[in-house]
């Protein structure tokens, strides 16, 4: 049997704030989509994992960190009781460029055997070091739909640690593959509708020499552009009056289901 071989995806960000001033913006980007169950089998040679490159990967830029990020998943699977887990888990995420990385969110795709969803776990940083967990599961999970989760993780200082998610993962396709496209919609929300609406997505290829080069020379320091772009953007937010709201501690719970 074939297994899935490691892609890389290129297109967009996109981010549209809503109220209480119109604020919007889209970005070419390209991100990681790894089968880490395949890569434990099989290692790929062209990714470099947990080694330096112009685009690497790195385990502990994940989860709680430990040097096996895909075990730290599946003891979140077991800790929460999904046991129908047993196709592949895709990861979308961003690589660490010459080193570098921050990633505002990655997507854990935890599969059954017939590629349907059985979990994703949405994982977000922000730029005070701080990482959250969103499981996401049950009968609303699947590819297209859409299911919610309450935000519990202060994530940008123009933004209130309430409301909820919206949550929309769109698969062209009956399989994550080549040639197809891949989309992850996360809008946020609260009692007076939608405040913010995002997305992260593009056209999957082989991860090949080639394709790296391309996505590395296409979007120039990709990663460092991202925290750039963050803070121009708060800039702008701020000139604009939008209100600011102080950091609060993190939440106790790493992972919210």
């Amino acid at each position: 049997m074939n297994l899935p071989r490691p892609l890389i995806g290129i297109g967009r960000v996109w981010h549209r704030r809503v109220r209480p001033a119109e604020h919007a913006f889209s970005h070419a980007t390209y991100f990681l989509m790894l089968p880490m169950r395949a890569l434990r089998a099989q290692p790929a040679r062209e990714l470099r994992r947990n080694r330096y490159g112009a685009l690497a990967f790195f385990d502990r830029d994940h989860g709680d960190g430990r040097e096996d990020a895909l075990a730290w998943l599946e003891d979140v699977l077991a800790r929460e009781r999904i046991t129908d887990a047993d196709g592949e888990i895709w990861l979308h995420t961003f690589p660490r460029v010459l080193g570098y990385a921050f990633k505002p969110v990655s997507f854990w795709y935890a599969q059954r055997a017939d590629g349907s969803l059985a979990a994703v776990v949405a994982e977000v940083n922000n730029t005070f070091g701080e990482r959250h967990c969103y499981l996401l599961s049950g009968p609303a999970l699947r590819w297209g739909g859409t299911i919610e989760a309450a935000k519990a993780f202060h994530v940008s200082p123009f933004c209130a640690v309430q409301g909820h998610y919206r949550f929309r993962f769109v698969n062209s396709g009956k399989a994550i593959a080549a040639g197809r496209h891949t989309i992850a919609h996360v809008d946020h929300g609260d009692d007076a509708g939608v405040l913010l609406q995002t997305s992260v997505g593009g056209a999957l290829q082989p991860l090949t020499a080639a394709s790296t080069w391309r996505a590395f020379f296409g979007v120039p320091l990709m990663t460092f552009g991202v925290v750039a772009r963050i803070h121009w953007h708060a800039l702008r937010l701020a000139l604009k009056r939008v209100p600011f709201h102080r950091h609060p501690p993190a939440p106790d719970r790493f992972v919210t289901r």
